[in-house]
């Protein structure tokens, strides 16, 4: 009988709080205790991933107001109106580097699709949104928190914003400010227009320590290796290098070039009317001019940055590059459907497809248009060309 009771299953027998494993249960049912009233007193993340907050931890608010509310909820609207650059760039900051774009609603859907090509590059976490009203602030921080910042005065997110009107005027002489602010706190900064797409890690060019990084807007085609100094200015005393893509390193000299710059555009209003369409890139090109030895300018290689009156147009000069092409921006062509259809067939429109892959996920307005008939007659015939086309680059 004593040789049965020896043989009886483990399972059966009577835990004790004195042997190994009743010793073991009480360990960790005081570990889960102990965890559960500290962790809310130190107001630890809840999860281990980087850049993943309480939500609560994002409200601008936050600091100032009192440990006793407990809300997980997200930030109320009015608390992203008081969210400030300061504390924005500290948030999405990675190795002391930021990754800015300005935008207003209406082009809400090129920012997804420009941010489905950097996340594909793992640099989409350090992306800050400057927007320029309130509802893209409102509706970038809803589907991705502390990822937008309104640094006042709003714009009018209804006003037309097409190359040459004073609504594009507005929108774009805010930017080298918006630099300058950022490379104060101490942040090197990378500026895009959002109607770029990224095929290739830029990051990979920016070699050695210049100042100031930027691409050229020509159109003709240069040698593979060109120089990189700022271009010469042409018989008509201009340069074409682009404001639509810098990189600038917390320096004195890149600080220096975006204080000039703001003094060129403040010397030449949009309601000078001796200026053809102005905008802030032939004020960008002068202020390089007159900060050259004070400012050390890198021009990066045309083969890998190409305008889009290059890589658009010259089916020659893509092929025989191929492969080396990093950032493509869309430009030499006005109006937002057109830039859209450009996209779409040279297969750079990525958010049809793949819009789980932006951190905006699927917008509901870039939904509502497509599902006009007009969007709709439009798919149709962006998917046929695309098929017809054969020739040109796909992006994977």
């Amino acid at each position: 009988m004593a040789q049965q009771q020896q043989q009886r299953p483990i399972l059966n027998r009577p835990i004790s709080l004195l042997n190994r494993n009743g010793l073991l249960l009480l360990l960790l049912l005081a570990l889960f205790v102990i965890l559960g009233v500290l962790l809310p007193l130190t107001k630890s993340p809840l999860f281990l991933f980087p850049n993943t907050t309480s939500s609560s931890s994002l409200s601008p608010s936050s600091s100032s107001s009192s440990s006793s509310s407990s809300s997980s909820s997200l930030p109320s609207i009015s608390d992203w109106r008081d969210y400030s650059l300061a504390q924005a760039a500290k948030f999405v900051a990675k190795n002391e580097t930021v990754i800015v774009c300005a935008v207003s609603y209406p082009f809400l859907s090129f920012l997804s699709n420009w941010l489905i090509s950097i996340s594909r590059q793992k640099h989409h976490e350090k992306v800050l949104v400057i927007a320029e009203d309130y509802a893209t602030l409102y509706k970038v921080n809803e589907k991705w928190p502390g990822h937008a910042v309104l640094i006042p005065p709003a714009l009018d997110p209804q006003s037309a914003h097409k190359f040459g009107s004073q609504g594009f005027y507005n929108l774009t002489s805010r930017r080298p400010q918006h630099l300058l602010n950022i490379l104060e706190l101490g942040y090197n900064v990378m500026y895009n227009d959002v109607d770029m797409v990224w095929l290739q890690d830029p990051f990979d060019y920016l070699q050695g320590s210049h100042d100031v990084y930027f691409m050229d807007d020509m159109i003709d085609v240069k040698p593979l290796n060109h120089s990189h100094d700022i271009p010469p200015l042409s018989p008509s005393g201009v340069t074409y290098v682009c404001s639509c893509m810098i990189f600038l390193r917390s320096t004195d000299g890149a600080k220096l070039l975006m204080k000039k710059w703001v003094e060129e555009i403040q010397a030449q209003r949009w309601s000078n009317t001796e200026a053809k369409k102005p905008h802030d890139q032939p004020a960008f090109n002068r202020a390089l001019h007159k900060t050259t030895h004070q400012v050390d300018a890198y021009l990066l290689p045309q083969s890998a940055f190409p305008s889009g009156g290059l890589y658009f147009r010259n089916e020659t000069w893509v092929n025989e590059t191929k492969g080396k092409h990093v950032v493509v921006h869309n430009n030499y062509i006005i109006g937002y459907d057109k830039k859209m259809k450009r996209f779409q067939d040279f297969n750079l429109w990525l958010l049809d497809d793949h819009a789980l892959e932006s951190p905006l996920g699927i917008l509901k307005i870039y939904q509502e248009q497509q599902n006009t008939t007009e969007g709709k007659n439009q798919r149709k015939t962006g998917r046929k060309q695309r098929r017809n086309r054969g020739k040109k680059q796909k992006l994977p």
